[in-house]
């Protein structure tokens, strides 16, 4: 109760295959032979890029930041749009506005900062413990392991563990993972949320028709480079991954992890991912 059933392995196989990228996509973007990977190639516009098949209710598109490009002002740009790809005459150049002029589009511009929405008369929800194991927005509910952008240990990288645990990658660094969803409503209409490491910032549009086949929008812009596509399943987690939470909510700092008595590729699975 309190949570959209997915469950069954069908569904979750499904959506894996649907983690890529449409073969419509902006002219200075590059797909890499699985459409996971959307490069672009020169200049800072005409990356659009669109999820390969509508979203089904619930389900998020995730794509991580791979590479920045320095001299560019802006960031990532996401969001949905009703229009399918294939029936567009021409890929727009921005998504920001060009896309959303042509209607049934909602688009979403990553910051550095103040990404969250507050609706007039809300307050902001309260940042999740790192540590929940699962992300719940109305119905939908995530596994929020895969959703949160994790960066390197380094040799001071323990300086920064309070910022580790925090999920508070900064939301256009490099490593950054960035999802779309929509959340269907009562009224038969659906809540458009960004996914920023793991938080949600908030119905960033509210009123999307949701019987009609929303796609993701994701706008490879300015400074950002190149993305992948995520695949999130929607289960129980692995008993890997709750080791990992377990021992990530105990220890001081990431390079303890070393001097624990652990199998190195779960001490490599805790420190690296």
């Amino acid at each position: 109760q309190g949570q959209l059933k997915i469950a069954p392995a069908a569904m979750a196989a499904r959506w894996r295959l649907a983690a890529r990228f449409h073969h419509i996509h902006g002219a200075n973007i590059r797909l890499d032979a699985s459409r996971t990977q959307a490069t672009r190639v020169e200049s800072f516009a005409n990356g659009l890029c669109f999820s390969q098949e509508p979203l089904a209710p619930g389900q998020i598109f995730l794509v991580e930041i791979e590479e920045k490009e320095l001299g560019w002002c802006g960031h990532l740009r996401v969001g949905l749009t009703a229009h399918d790809p294939q029936s567009l005459e021409v890929v727009p150049e921005y998504s920001l506005p060009d896309l959303v002029n042509l209607g049934h589009t909602w688009v979403f511009a990553i910051t550095r900062n103040h990404n969250r929405v507050v609706v007039e008369g809300e307050e902001a929800q309260a940042r999740g413990q790192p540590w929940e194991p699962f992300l719940l927005i109305d119905r939908v509910r995530i596994p929020r392991d895969t959703l949160v952008g994790r960066s390197r240990p380094g040799r001071y990288s323990h300086i920064l563990d309070d910022l580790y645990k925090m999920n508070v990658l900064p939301a256009t660094a490099r490593r950054s993972r960035i999802g779309v969803l929509y959340a269907p409503q009562p009224d038969g209409t659906a809540d458009m949320h960004i996914v920023i490491n793991g938080e949600d910032m908030g119905p960033s549009a509210r009123g999307l028709p949701a019987t009609r086949p929303l796609y993701a929008v994701i706008d490879v812009f300015a400074s950002t480079k190149s993305v992948r596509v995520i695949p999130v399943d929607y289960g129980f987690l692995s008993l890997q991954t709750l080791c990992r939470l377990v021992i990530q909510k105990h220890i001081v700092h990431r390079l303890a992890i070393d001097g624990l008595d652990l199998p190195p590729p779960l001490k490599s699975w805790c420190q690296h991912e």
